[in-house]
């Protein structure tokens, strides 16, 4: 267990990665891919079904941002892409 606060190639958790030292970077380029991978599938999923989750944000009141924005209509779809655009840092 005691392995567990360790990175690979002798990185610690206390200080970021030397990924110019070409060691490290070939140590940590496997499990850095991997977990991408699936992250990226596991976001994909999500981002396809948020919009019919219950959402606790008080704008949507409990309800889906779908139930949100078929009641609001257009003015409702733009609320809820300005929610989104300013959860990823408004670009």
């Amino acid at each position: 267990m005691a392995t567990l606060n360790r990175l690979a190639a002798g990185v610690a958790w206390e200080k970021p990665a030397d990924l110019s030292n070409k060691d490290v970077l070939r140590e940590l380029t496997p499990s850095a891919l991997r977990a991408f991978l699936k992250i990226r599938e596991l976001w994909e999923k999500l981002a396809d079904r948020w919009i019919q989750l219950p959402n606790d944000n008080p704008m949507f009141e409990g309800g889906t941002p779908l139930s949100y924005m078929l009641r609001g209509g257009l003015p409702g779809m733009l609320r809820v892409r300005q929610l989104v655009d300013s959860r990823r840092g408004g670009r």
